[in-house]
């Protein structure tokens, strides 16, 4: 683009335009081309490209007075009370204007430029005609022309919410150190960060907060005089001295009682008064907020919290595809009685549609600080601006959203969480109304609904203290992040109480080695059975599909179906990165099904497709050969140096060995890894009269174990402090006798077996097999073996996991002649030769030269050679696979889907096979 030649100068613009008495309609266009001349670019006359730039751009409900396609959307006013207004059209206009980066509103004297760049925050711009002739103003009028880039920030709304996150953080942490941390401390300061964002949301005129802040930082008692009159204005409506104040009340000025801030906390105040609070990201400002009220999760702060894409990853497919699928419908009746001229009736059914989004109600039964009520609320104003739009195109103009926060519902039993998620709901709904160019006129400000209670999810107490199943709120919709916490850690982070109480309450309707997440899906697949509820979608801990924790996914199929589930996503959760399942569930009436973002048939309650393996039964063969290994529960674990001081000692007054119970322990990463030469003390299931025999190990335990263990909130590990804290007693009696067993780590990338030395002693990161049958050992490591163990087995993170119950237990072994037991035992024997002699070769050849780096021998490793998979192991692998096949009688190539049908046909029969012998007895 070739720049104009004009005669137009600043000063001639100053003199043409300063108190001109034409109007907008008579000049504005004229005006504009006066700009275009100065700057030296084209006028949309002169440019002939009325589809790129040009006056007068139609979208539906209006027209942008001028448009540059890439550059700018601008609205004209001929008084600067007036363009507030005009931006608001603007940001109604820019969707069908492709979001121009630069949206401008001006009067015949002010430029106002507001950035407009996605995923950026908003910065406003301004631009006295009588400013041009400074070379910086005059900068910028060319950048709005040829440069519109060098407008956009550099930082992101992200960055804005953690910067003013973290000034509240060290607030907290200052009050902290006085101890005035609590919850009234906990509202007062989301009255402080609203007041904040309603000030430079022109909510707050006249900086009136900022000046509070400003004046009085270093004097507390007089901060809290002028800071009490402006909530008590804000509550009902008034004055603060010659600033009128809006009639905000709701729940968050229902309570006026300002905190005893110090100085050095007001301080902070004063510093984030400065903060664009405009520009703070809803979607994340929970999360943050809630970290710098909450010690404990300030190590989240500024750096972990959930994506609005992760959390639409439910929203969507739950609450929004079936509103879409309604939205369709109604817009092909709209259009199809607008095309045989029945407008009135094709505008009542935009109108009807309208209140149906209304009436749609949202539950997040365990809320947090309301992200998922935000997203869900946003989700649900963008669809209705989406009619709204549709409506104007048709005519209908009406320009007030009647979506309202009032639909959303949650429960938390947090405090910190809990006010902060009513102020990001109300900051949320605002911030959308003023981004989208609707008018915030609300009167009063925050009505007073009761978005959020204060109360647990799951489970309260009747006025004689009896512990009861909480009511939950009707809601059409449940979307939640309930709490991932495991069977073993429930006792340790509840209490007893409360997790007896629990359990008492929810009865065979759930096992009690659930995770504490399947109550909550378990109350929404009540709530769906009860016909209170239609669909819900909730996060669940990835171990969901295991056994016990699946029982919940059973149930929601036995009264509804699974419509929608991610077997296995990554996902941020109180600052860490873990893997989750998303479950989503109705009655039953959803006909497309998807996981992974797959259609398929059906979901299986394991969260798979096809056959379902979760149907399969223990069997009564398999019965007292697989253990979970002991767990210690306390530092009996010794280094070798010590073992072999104890090893060394005479005999103790028993007249037996420290041998006994010093002993060379094996976990999974010894299996997998290079072994750590550890050792244990372990008395198995010994009384204290015989254990405190065994003198020096009896001491180290007394000494080191038992501080741990006599607190212990389980009544047998504080009594019993000298044992293990799960002894695995059957585990030794079945190991009696043996001079060898298998193990098998728990959570491995590799289903790998080995053999172990009887006087050796796995802990509980492994599963042991009381065998010392090559037979056994062959069929373990087969193929068939190891896809129904990975089909039935959960997953911690991407790693498989072991379980004796539905891995072991269920797995029907193959019945074969002696010919094909031997031929599994020598391919067996053969596989386990091979392997020893990769990670121990030979130390020096024949020369007496070494054979192998020392380097070299600590990287031979069992997962080192399986992520290799050299073609000697797969040989080895495949004859032992051909061997197991021969001996179930099937080909040696089935696919994998086909063997578990197989295994899974063959579990069935020997179930029956048992109940038809029990049912004879």
């Amino acid at each position: 683009m070739t720049t104009q030649i004009s005669a137009m100068t600043p000063h001639r613009f100053m003199d043409k335009w300063q108190n001109t008495l034409f109007g907008e309609r008579q000049a504005a266009q004229e005006w504009f081309a006066d700009l275009c001349r100065l700057v030296g670019h084209p006028t949309p006359v002169e440019r002939n490209d009325p589809e790129n730039f040009t006056f007068e751009k139609h979208v539906p409900g209006g027209f942008a007075d001028a448009y540059l396609a890439n550059h700018f959307a601008w609205e004209f006013k001929k008084r600067e009370f007036q363009l507030p207004d005009a931006f608001n059209q603007l940001l109604r206009y820019q969707v069908y204007l492709r979001t121009p980066p630069l949206l401008i509103v001006s009067s015949f004297e002010l430029i106002r430029i507001q950035t407009n760049f996605p995923g950026k925050e908003t910065v406003v711009h301004e631009i006295s005609i009588y400013d041009l002739p400074r070379p910086e103003k005059f900068k910028q009028l060319l950048n709005i022309f040829f440069a519109p880039h060098e407008f956009e920030p550099d930082r992101t709304p992200e960055d804005v919410t953690q910067e003013t996150a973290l000034l509240f953080k060290e607030i907290v942490e200052e009050m902290e150190r006085r101890d005035a941390a609590n919850e009234e401390l906990a509202k007062y300061l989301n009255q402080l960060i609203f007041c904040l964002y309603a000030e430079d949301t022109d909510l707050l005129p006249n900086k009136v907060f900022a000046d509070i802040a400003g004046s009085y930082w270093s004097d507390p008692s007089e901060f809290n005089l002028y800071i009490q009159d402006l909530f008590e204005a804000m509550s009902a409506g008034g004055r603060y001295g010659s600033s009128p104040i809006k009639h905000f009340n709701g729940d968050l000025f229902s309570s006026v009682k300002p905190v005893d801030l110090s100085a050095p906390a007001l301080l902070n105040l004063s510093l984030a008064v400065k903060k664009n609070w405009r520009n703070i990201e809803p979607s994340i400002f929970g999360t943050l907020f809630e970290g710098a009220l909450d010690a404990s999760k300030r190590s989240q702060l500024g750096a972990h919290y959930t994506s609005a894409d992760d959390i639409m990853a439910v929203i969507e497919p739950v609450i929004m595809k079936p509103l879409r699928q309604e939205w369709q419908a109604a817009k092909a009746q709209t259009d199809a009685l607008l095309s045989d001229g029945n407008r009135d009736d094709a505008l009542a059914v935009l109108s009807k549609f309208r209140d149906r989004l209304t009436s749609v109600t949202v539950l997040d039964p365990a809320c947090g600080s309301g992200n998922f009520l935000y997203i869900a609320l946003r989700a649900l104003l963008d669809l209705e601006k989406e009619v709204m739009d549709y409506a104007a195109e048709q005519g209908q103009y009406d320009w007030t959203p009647r979506v309202s926060p009032a639909q959303m519902r949650g429960l938390e039993i947090d405090h910190y969480a809990a006010e902060i998620a009513r102020t990001a709901l109300w900051i949320g709904y605002i911030q959308w109304h003023q981004t989208n160019g609707f008018g915030y006129a609300h009167n009063p400000v925050l009505m007073p609904f009761g978005i959020v209670q204060r109360t647990d999810a799951i489970l309260t107490y009747d006025d004689d203290g009896n512990p009861l199943e909480p009511e939950w709120p009707d809601a059409e919709f449940i979307v939640s992040n309930p709490p991932f916490l495991g069977y073993s850690g429930m006792r340790a982070n509840l209490g007893n109480d409360y997790t007896d109480a629990l359990f008492g309450v929810y009865g065979d309707r759930l096992p009690n080695a659930s995770d504490l997440c399947c109550y909550w899906l378990e109350k929404a697949r009540a709530q769906i059975a009860a016909g209170k509820t239609k669909r819900a979608g909730l996060l669940a801990t990835q171990g969901i599909r295991g056994r016990d924790s699946r029982a919940v996914l059973q149930r929601i199929k036995d009264t509804g179906d699974i419509f929608m589930a991610v077997s296995d996503q990554e996902w941020m959760l109180d600052g860490a990165n873990v893997r989750i399942s998303i479950i989503g569930f109705d009655d039953g009436s959803e006909t497309e099904i998807t996981l992974d973002g797959e259609v398929v048939s059906g979901i299986n309650a394991n969260l798979t497709t096809g056959v379902d393996v979760t149907t399969a039964h223990i069997l009564r063969e398999n019965a007292d050969l697989s253990f979970e290994g002991p767990s210690p529960k306390g530092s009996f674990d010794i280094p070798a140096s010590i073992a072999r001081l104890m090893l060394g000692q005479p005999l103790n007054v028993n007249g037996k060995p420290n041998s006994d119970v010093v002993r060379r322990v094996m976990s999974a990463r010894d299996i997998a890894q290079i072994p750590r030469g550890i050792y244990t003390i372990d008395f198995g299931v010994m009384e204290f009269d015989d254990a405190c025999q065994y003198e020096m190990p009896f001491g180290h335990v007394e000494d080191v174990v038992r501080p741990q263990r006599v607190n212990n909130r389980i009544r047998r590990r504080a009594e019993y402090w000298w044992q293990y804290g799960a002894p695995a007693t059957q585990m030794r009696q079945a190991l009696q006798g043996l001079s060898r067993y298998i193990a098998t780590p728990r959570i491995s990338k590799h289903r790998l077996f080995v053999w172990v030395d009887a006087e050796i002693m796995c802990n509980d990161s492994t599963d042991v097999f009381a065998s010392d049958d090559d037979y056994f050992f062959g069929v373990l490591h087969s193929q068939y073996h190891r896809v129904w163990a990975l089909e039935l087995g959960t997953q911690l993170e991407d790693r498989p996991r072991y379980t004796p119950t539905t891995c072991f237990e269920t797995f029907p072994f193959p019945r074969p002649t002696d010919a094909q037991r031997a031929a599994i035992a020598h391919a067996a024997r053969r596989l386990h030769e091979l392997r020893d002699n990769w990670l121990n070769p030979a130390e020096t050849d024949l020369l007496g030269n070494p054979v192998v780096a020392e380097t070299e021998r600590r990287r031979r490793t069992l997962t080192a050679l399986y992520n290799a998979n050299p073609a000697w192991l797969q040989n080895a692998h495949a004859a032992l696979d051909h061997a197991v096949a021969h001996a179930y009688g099937w080909p040696p190539d089935l696919p994998d889907r086909r063997i578990l049908a197989n295994l899974l046909a063959l579990n069935a029969r020997r179930h029956a096979q048992e109940q038809a012998q029990d049912a004879a007895v």
